[in-house]
């Protein structure tokens, strides 16, 4: 039989999706469900005076409308049950739900929806997460002492005494934006009771269980009494991460006992549900004149929103990553999450690590030019080996590939765009004739963490039944894990087959069902394929084995795999172990500046990185290629506006999303397999990494193109011309 592992298998659900017989959650609904319709806030801080349900009753076609009072436990959360299910006194941003209505058709639902009077009284808002520290600041959430929702400080060496030790000192402050989700299906789904009285859920998310959890919590049922069930699912990036809709038709259907069902609009899938949290970063960094970087102190201010989410966890990866994949003797790093009257942030692809690269990768980039030293070699010089200490104090773990990933990236700049470097000095790309356009080249590495952190108990649980007499005929794999598009079902059916040794046809897979599979974490941290792949090929070399030596026309195993130990930060020593695994990434971007308009177009790319083990190539390209295209939106394109905490870009005409016309043609994906020690077959996470360093890239770019620096995100031509004509502006005054 030949190797299934390393074989680009071709996606079985591909023919379902391209002809349209695929069922999304929005394809579930039946004839007889009734409809719901959410009334939301549309205001970012108020008071709830009163709540007049009388006139929507009396609407053609509603049944009714529910309000906090129908909520047996209204606060959910997926760290903190800090939100509401449905607000009761006062709300925090404009997405706040406040009213469910349910009507036999959707246009009853809106138009009692329409009907429901709400009385508010307005409280102050505060839209800044800086200003929000401060102590005269109103509070979003009444009864706290502030709008400190986390602080999380890092300690490391002497890193005062290095900075006046140092050679040179430079001092920058980075800003980023929201980002949007945009996944292509809006939230859907429908609810319903099924014969044996359970609660049945069917939509779209990235973990089961935890769905389960929350929704059974919040109606003060047995979890086992609660079934999620996903039907396919069109992207998430993190935006599935929250409770979106899965509550709303959980609460409904358990009211009324009858099926219901709820799609959102774009608009109101923008305005409701989380996004990638907008941070300002103000640091300082110093090194010596070989080069070597010995201190960093940085504080990042992270806007949380109006609730918590996961922002606690993301304000440790951006402390974590403010010094990037370098290993650096001296920092003192602060990192805060703020609640705010914004729309509510949580995780998104990188999870707070593109945010504190995009401030350390410039850093690194700035101090090689001060120092006239090449932007690879100071790189080489300072990222992390086998046993670099990371800013915790504790040993990277084991597989580090910072070096070979910057290394294979410096390889392609020389061998596939075909530019060499004279006398040691940085590439110079061949300009174009027309004198106002301008190109440059940029490079950036980049680590993000695989799997939970900071002492999460990490697990996922698989389960293998194999069946055949004198061969094996076929295998169920049964693991809770989402496949939000990235092809994990894939991936792990190869897994299975390989280690089984039956042909991947031969495989039923059954993940999408809470009652039927078992917990495997969630569709997140990259960790799908490294912590679910390495439970299914435990259980399925139980499951051979015990076929093997039996003469039963069966056997059965399940595997728990708990990935090795992290641990929280302590407090006083600020020690301890963050991860048990990263991933690495190395990428170059070549840019066509037009100085005239300040547009930026990214005319090629070199991403490389190191999956330890490739099990479907073509998936791992294919997400190579899609995450840039999401990164290239995050650092040029994608401007989520918020004022005075009401989104300014709820459609996606406003909101501006790259096209395969803002893609350049030219993308080399380089892929290494640097064995891991833990992951199945040697494979770890990747579909996170090509995001991370990405933006820092497209800035060095810039520079390299027009000796202007950008620190806010996303560069826009409006940012980009503005910087162009304050540096003339500068060079005019000094030569006067």
């Amino acid at each position: 039989m030949t190797e299934i592992v390393g074989t680009s298998l071709p996606r079985p659900d591909a023919t379902g999706k391209v002809t349209g017989t695929t069922r999304y959650p929005a394809d579930l609904m039946q004839p007889d469900t009734y409809h719901l319709q959410v009334v939301f806030a549309g205001r970012p801080h108020a008071r709830i005076l009163a709540i007049d349900a009388h006139e929507a009753l009396n609407q053609p076609g509603v049944i009714t409308v529910l309000t906090a009072k129908d909520v047996p436990y209204n606060a959910y959360g997926l760290i903190d049950s800090d939100q509401p299910v449905l607000c009761d006194d006062v709300v925090r941003f404009e997405g706040d739900k406040v009213a469910l209505v349910v009507a036999r058709t959707k246009k009853a639902a809106l138009a009692g929806a329409s009907a429901v009077k709400i009385s508010y009284e307005d409280l102050p808002a505060v839209t800044d997460a800086r200003e929000a520290l401060k102590a005269e600041a109103p509070l979003v959430h009444a009864g706290r002492s502030s709008n400190q929702l986390f602080h999380f400080p890092l300690r490391k060496g002497d890193s005062q005494r290095a900075m006046a030790e140092a050679d040179i000192v430079l001092e920058e402050s980075f800003s980023t934006s929201w980002q949007e989700h945009a996944f292509l299906q809006p939230e859907a789904g429908i609810a319903y009771i099924d014969a044996q009285g359970k609660l049945v859920v069917e939509t779209a998310g990235q973990w089961l269980h935890e769905d389960r959890r929350q929704i059974a919590a919040m109606l003060q049922l047995a979890e086992e009494e609660v079934i999620v069930r996903y039907a396919a699912i069109g992207g998430a990036f993190g935006g599935r991460e929250d409770l979106s809709i899965q509550h709303l038709l959980a609460l409904a259907a358990w009211k009324l006992k009858h099926a219901v069902s709820l799609v959102w609009t774009r608009e109101e899938s923008i305005i409701a549900h989380h996004k990638r949290h907008p941070v300002h970063i103000h640091c300082r960094w110093g090194a010596k004149r070989t080069g070597e970087i010995v201190a960093v102190e940085a504080e990042a201010v992270a806007d949380g929103g109006a609730y918590a989410s996961t922002s606690v966890e993301v304000v440790k990866v951006i402390a974590l990553f403010m010094t990037g994949s370098y290993e650096i003797p001296n920092l003192t790093v602060d990192a805060y999450a703020v609640y705010t009257n914004n729309v509510p942030c949580g995780a998104f692809r990188g999870f707070g690590a593109p945010q504190a690269h995009f401030a350390c990768e410039s850093m690194v980039t700035r101090l090689a030019l001060a120092l006239n030293l090449d932007p690879i070699e100071i790189r080489h010089r300072n990222l992390y080996r086998e046993g670099s200490i990371e800013p915790t104090q504790h040993p990277v773990p084991s597989g580090v590939s910072a070096i070979p990933v910057l290394e294979r990236c410096a390889q392609e700049i020389h061998t596939g765009w075909g530019y060499t470097q004279i006398a040691g000095q940085w590439f110079s790309p061949e300009q174009p004739s027309e004198p106002h356009l301008k190109r440059g080249i940029g490079i950036a590495s980049g680590i993000k963490n695989i799997g939970y952190s900071f002492g999460f108990l990490e697990k996922a649980t698989a389960t293998v039944e194999i069946y055949g007499e004198a061969e094996l005929e076929r295998a169920v794999v049964r693991i809770g894990a989402a496949d939000v598009g990235q092809g994990s079902h894939l991936a792990l059916r190869q897994i299975a087959a390989e280690v089984i040794k039956i042909a991947p046809e031969k495989i039923t897979m059954i993940c999408d069902d809470s009652q039927e599979a078992p917990n495997a974490g969630s569709a997140s941290a990259s960790r799908l394929t490294f912590m679910a792949g390495r439970a299914v090929h435990d259980a399925a070399l139980e499951a051979r084995e015990r076929w093997s030596f039996t003469d039963e026309y069966q056997a059965y195993a399940t595997s728990t795999y708990h990935a090795p130990t992290t641990t929280a930060i302590n407090p006083s020593t600020f020690r301890g172990t963050p991860n048990y695994c990263y991933g690495y990434t190395a990428q170059a971007v070549e840019v066509e500046v037009n100085t005239l308009t300040g547009q930026v177009s990214v005319e090629r790319v070199i991403s490389v990185h190191d999956v330890g083990k490739a099990i479907n190539m073509q998936q791992i390209t294919g997400q190579v290629e899609g995450c840039l295209a999401q990164a290239l939106g995050y650092a040029l394109l994608e401007h989520f506006q918020v004022r005075d905490g009401r989104v300014q870009t709820s459609h996606l005409s406003t909101y501006l999303l790259p096209t395969a016309l803002d893609m350049p043609l030219d993308i080399t994906s380089v892929i290494l397999e640097l064995t891991d020690p833990n992951g199945a077959f040697g494979a770890r996470g990747m579909a996170e990494m090509p995001l991370i360093p990405f933006a820092a890239a497209v800035a060095h770019a810039i520079y390299d193109a027009t000796g202007i620096w950008l620190t806010q995100q996303p560069m826009t031509p409006e940012r980009v011309l503005n910087a162009l004509t304050s540096s003339r502006h500068s060079d005019s005054i000094s030569h006067d």
